[in-house]
């Protein structure tokens, strides 16, 4: 038995015609929707606090009264406990030098200890190993300015063309004390400024509600910065000059 389904053109029509306006409304509707939603978020924020954002930076000076230095002890030999040895001598020898201008055990550190083969190499030949390269690194920390000239001088003089000289730096010992003030200047400062603008927005400043710490940097003058002194150096003059250190802080302040 056959069935015949017979449809009308202007169904189809209309049907499609239909169907087209139910989208159409879906859309318009999804398009509304979103429009409210992000109305309501800028309402929403709208609706925060007025708020002053002001940076402030704050400068104090300080004379370095320390100061640090690193040096390595040199050895080498045909076999490497011989190079070893000779190395941790001449290493004891420079720490007790050290030690003698008072400076404290604590001041003085290991940094390193580093043990190469040293070849010899010649064409159409592997490389043959010739002897053993040890080196023993130390920082050292004078706490007074005044003696570190002779404390550096000593530890060459203990050590001989074996010692070299690294990154000597100046410091501040209470570099905290120093930033404190910077802090308090650089909070100061934006609070003058935040109150300037408030003022001629004809608003009263309010209470803060967020402080952030920008930038915390010392400055330094160099006395030596160079990758290593000749050891042959007998005396070593120290000249501290003046250190800057600056602090920048960002604070938020609400609006009375």
């Amino acid at each position: 038995m056959s069935t015949t389904v017979t449809i009308s053109v202007r169904s189809l029509v209309v049907t499609a015609a239909t169907t087209l306006a139910v989208l159409a409304a879906y859309v318009i509707g999804s398009a509304q929707a979103g429009t409210s939603t992000a109305l309501a978020a800028q309402a929403s924020t709208s609706g925060d606090r007025p708020s002053i954002v002001m940076t402030g930076t704050g400068e104090a000076t300080g004379v370095p009264d320390q100061l640090r230095f690193s040096l390595s002890v040199h050895a080498n030999a045909s076999d490497v406990s011989t190079a070893l040895h000779a190395a941790s001598k001449t290493t004891r020898q420079v720490i007790s030098a050290v030690r003698s201008q008072h400076v404290a055990p604590r001041d003085i550190k290991t940094t390193g200890l580093s043990i190469n083969a040293v070849y010899r190499y010649s064409d159409n030949s592997p490389p043959v190993i010739t002897g053993y390269a040890v080196t023993q690194s130390l920082s050292v920390l004078v706490r007074t300015l005044p003696d570190a000239g002779a404390t550096m001088t000593a530890a060459v003089d203990a050590g001989g063309n074996a010692v070299r000289l690294h990154d000597v730096r100046l410091q501040i010992g209470d570099e905290d004390a120093l930033l404190r003030q910077a802090r308090a200047d650089a909070i100061n400062e934006a609070h003058a400024k935040a109150a300037q603008y408030a003022e001629a927005a004809g608003r009263g400043l309010g209470e803060v509600t967020s402080v952030r710490e920008v930038q915390a940097s010392p400055s330094y003058p160099a006395v030596y910065r160079a990758s290593a002194l000749d050891a042959a150096v007998p005396s070593v003059p120290i000249r501290a000059g003046t250190a800057e250190l600056h602090v920048t802080v960002s604070v938020v302040w609400s609006f009375a």
